[in-house]
């Protein structure tokens, strides 16, 4: 197994000393004990020995002339010097990885894929990608990861996610890319019945908004509701099951509460249309382009997103 395994840069045995160039296996190795927490568990995610996780560490460090992990009873974790080079180490091997994709004489679409996407456009939108992929690209291990947005947009620029799926308005950042896939509005929505004059005490917000994207969306709600707290919550479940009960009022994706509001469950609080348009959005690193993979996954996310 590890035989097999390639390595973008000049390769030097585990004897290697300060000033040699670096070799992208022992940067491999000391990422996957800090995700890990963990030399033996990193050993069985790379897929090699526990002693040739350990050598490769070494040798970094040896290469580097710094200690860069502390060794715990219980694990290790990254000194100082450890963290200083996470972001340059993780960027190193994210390029590292897309070169070896693009030598690829094939260019098929092939290896790890990671995509993070949030629960409504899991559960509303995303679902049927997976089967997608899997039947058309039997070469790809594409993994679906549930994540809030903040934490999905974080993973991505460190190269822990290939492709991110969100809510939002905006443009991207700096550092990333990013397609409209479909328009994505959101709904205000209650329970029972409407009083002379509605009440409310606090709009529920469900951990898919990203306010950084969509904080005149929010803007714009608190304005009309005139509404005194915004509670962020973690799940669309508890924010219907809270606007249910009376407790406030949820801003929601219609495509999540479509059902509740045809079966009575919830109904729309005012007859109440964003002024800014929301839409489901796939997002990229910029040095990314051309990526086979990624080529594949936002045409195919495409296809089913149109075909819901």
């Amino acid at each position: 197994m590890e035989g097999s395994r390639r390595s973008v840069g000049l390769y030097f045995d585990e004897s290697t000393h300060p000033g040699e160039e670096l070799d992208t296996r022992h940067l491999e190795a000391f990422l996957g004990a800090v995700d890990a927490g963990s030399v033996t568990r990193a050993a069985i995610v790379l897929q090699v020995t526990q002693p040739t996780v350990t050598n490769r560490i070494k040798a970094l460090e040896r290469s580097l002339g710094l200690t860069l992990l502390e060794r715990l009873p219980g694990g290790v974790r990254p000194t100082r010097a450890g963290r200083s080079i996470l972001d340059q180490a993780r960027e190193i091997m994210r390029l590292s990885s897309h070169v070896r994709r693009i030598a690829d004489a094939s260019l098929t679409p092939q290896g790890k894929f990671c995509v993070g996407a949030s629960e409504s456009l899991i559960n509303h939108r995303l679902l049927p990608l997976i089967e997608y992929l899997l039947l058309r690209y039997p070469d790809m291990d594409v993994s679906l990861r549930l994540s809030t947005p903040q934490e999905a947009l974080a993973m991505l620029r460190n190269g822990q996610m290939d492709c991110v799926f969100m809510i939002g308005s905006a443009g991207s950042d700096e550092d990333l890319e990013h397609c409209d896939l479909c328009p994505e509005p959101f709904a205000l929505v209650a329970g029972g019945r409407p009083g002379p004059r509605e009440a409310v005490s606090s709009i529920l917000v469900t951990a898919d908004l990203d306010v950084r994207h969509c904080g005149v969306l929010l803007t714009e709600v608190q304005s009309t509701l005139r509404a005194g707290r915004t509670l962020k919550l973690d799940s669309i479940t508890a924010v219907k099951r809270m606007a249910e009960g009376g407790i406030g009022v949820g801003l929601l994706p219609e495509v999540t509460v479509a059902e509740d509001i045809a079966d009575g469950r919830l109904r729309r609080v005012v007859d109440w249309r964003p002024a800014t348009p929301t839409y489901t959005q796939a997002l990229w690193r910029r040095g990314d382009v051309g990526h086979p993979a990624l080529g594949a996954v936002l045409k195919a996310a495409s296809d089913v997103v149109n075909a819901g």
